[in-house]
């Protein structure tokens, strides 16, 4: 329970409402277990943004057709360690996790697998397919474009979408190394919790319509770039997931895709992905590869600090909230408990806790 006194739900029970939501909503079980997945590893990571917050949203352009509930997913091209999977309008997190599965049978047979994603949707969080991978023994990369919302280095409109990269990396014994990082300077939900508490932002992390810098949450209309002053990194890095995303598979690009937020629940976005496994040993011996990463870390964690600072590699703060959370569950927002006990009125599902 927390200091405002709302009770904790465990993740197991949380995990149980939004499989049985979606199943009644009409979803067949393959989407529903991967949106379920999804969400789970996004709350159970304090990725909350991208947690079963969403729950409400996908079980709306389910029943609005924009996603299928029963897509037919198919392979239509494939190159040696490459392949292209049609989504067929199916949930993001069905596509994605599928894509991947290939892809680390494909790094099986070839030492590295990629799979393209076409004709897909919301995604979710990328570390949770990536880290697909990784369980797995293979290294992981995932890739989308999401709609416009971020501008360039230097631009005054919205021109990429936020389009994160994710890699995951096993580590014997261990969590794998984790980066999970949108390429935008600040999440848009940052912004939204700077309004909720008139905290004025950071500098150079967001623009008015015109593109000018500003620290008023209220006045945001775009975010800018990864790296401040250096922002053309962030840039770059948003192409590159673009190009893999969207050129490559022949999808929209991030300035002709559709809001996700939109009225219309009907259409499809035609969103596309990408996602890349590697098979560590197969440029070696698995014992070297493991040592590796195992001093790696070691020296990492035990680096000198700056005064009051912590070291930490990707992943470990992530660690730390889904360990707290597997043994004391997790607080629901107000808005999202509201919206749990709409859905659980509508299909007669009960969230205990």
């Amino acid at each position: 329970m927390d200091q405002q006194g709302r009770k904790n739900v465990s993740l197991v029970e949380l995990d149980r409402f939004c499989r049985s939501v979606l199943v009644a909503c009409g979803a067949n079980d393959t989407t529903a277990d991967a949106v379920t997945r999804a969400m789970m590893h996004g709350t159970r990571h304090g990725v909350d943004s991208h947690g079963v917050r969403l729950l409400d949203h996908y079980v709306r352009v389910l029943e609005g057709g924009r996603i299928k509930k029963a897509p037919e997913m198919k392979v239509v091209n494939a190159f040696g360690a490459i392949e292209t999977l049609d989504a067929g309008d199916g949930h993001g997190a069905l596509a994605t996790y599928t894509a991947m599965d290939h892809a680390v049978a494909l790094a099986g047979k070839f030492g590295i697998g990629a799979v393209g994603i076409r004709n897909s949707s919301h995604f979710g969080p990328a570390g949770a397919y990536s880290m697909e991978a990784a369980r797995r023994g293979y290294i992981g990369f995932t890739f989308c474009n999401s709609d416009s919302f971020v501008r360039l280095h230097g631009g005054a409109q919205r021109f990429h979408g936020t389009n994160p990269i994710a890699v995951a990396v096993p580590s014997a014994q261990e969590n794998p190394w984790l980066l999970d990082m949108a390429t935008s300077a600040i999440p848009f939900n940052r912004v939204l919790l700077y309004r909720s508490t008139g905290t004025e932002l950071p500098q150079a992390v967001a623009s008015d319509a015109s593109g000018i810098d500003t620290r008023d949450a209220e006045a945001v209309d775009m975010l800018a770039p990864l790296g401040g002053e250096f922002g053309f990194k962030g840039a770059g890095l948003a192409g590159l997931a673009e190009i893999l995303s969207a050129v490559v598979t022949g999808m929209r690009l991030s300035f002709d895709i559709p809001g996700m937020m939109s009225q219309d629940m009907a259409t499809p976005r035609g969103l596309g992905a990408f996602v890349l496994a590697i098979k560590p040993d197969a440029f070696g011996d698995q014992a070297t590869f493991d040592a590796g990463m195992m001093r790696y870390l070691e020296v990492l964690r035990n680096s000198p600090t700056r005064e009051g600072q912590r070291v930490m590699a990707p992943g470990d703060r992530e660690w730390a909230v889904a360990a707290e959370r597997e043994k004391n569950g997790v607080v629901i927002d107000p808005a999202t408990r509201e919206a749990f006990s709409a859905l659980g009125q509508k299909y007669g599902v009960t969230l205990q806790g």
